[in-house]
């Protein structure tokens, strides 16, 4: 087994696609762990004033920050699991080249499970935003004063 160094560079050249996605799933955890501090911290907000004053209600609230926490933590493990197949098919890419072996099955279903995660941290995250939004709109039409009837 003699690696050249040609051989080398074709290795990287193969692996670099799958570099960028890994560069676009670590940035994509950034946001979705940036999106669950904020969701803690207002629950610890709420559950102090609570502590305070526990004839407040704020149960509804509470509710939505826990639903939110827990579609963030699904779309937090699939980017996750998302990165380490990447991850696995870059080794992968390199182990194949170097030893001759047939891989490529084996690669292609890591990154077929790689995009399936990537769409599953998607589609949590969206569920949290709409959950947001809405609950948002909620409260701000909960806020509003009636319009008089005329």
């Amino acid at each position: 087994m003699n690696i050249q160094t040609s051989d080398i560079g074709h290795i990287i050249q193969l692996s670099i696609a799958p570099v960028f996605l890994l560069t676009g799933v670590a940035t994509k955890l950034g946001v979705l762990i940036n999106r669950l501090g904020r969701i803690i911290d207002r629950t610890r907000v709420l559950e102090d004033r609570l502590r305070l004053n526990p004839d407040d209600d704020y149960s509804e609230e509470l509710e939505v920050l826990y639903r939110r926490s827990h579609l963030i933590n699904y779309a937090i493990t699939s980017s996750t699991a998302c990165g380490f197949l990447i991850c696995l098919v870059i080794a992968l890419l390199f182990f194949s080249d170097v030893t001759d072996m047939p891989l490529h099955q084996v690669i292609a279903a890591f990154f077929v499970l790689a995009m399936l995660s990537l769409i599953s941290s998607f589609v949590n995250l969206l569920r949290e935003i709409f959950i947001a939004a809405r609950h948002m709109r909620e409260r701000h039409t909960a806020s509003q004063p009636p319009t008089p009837a005329r």
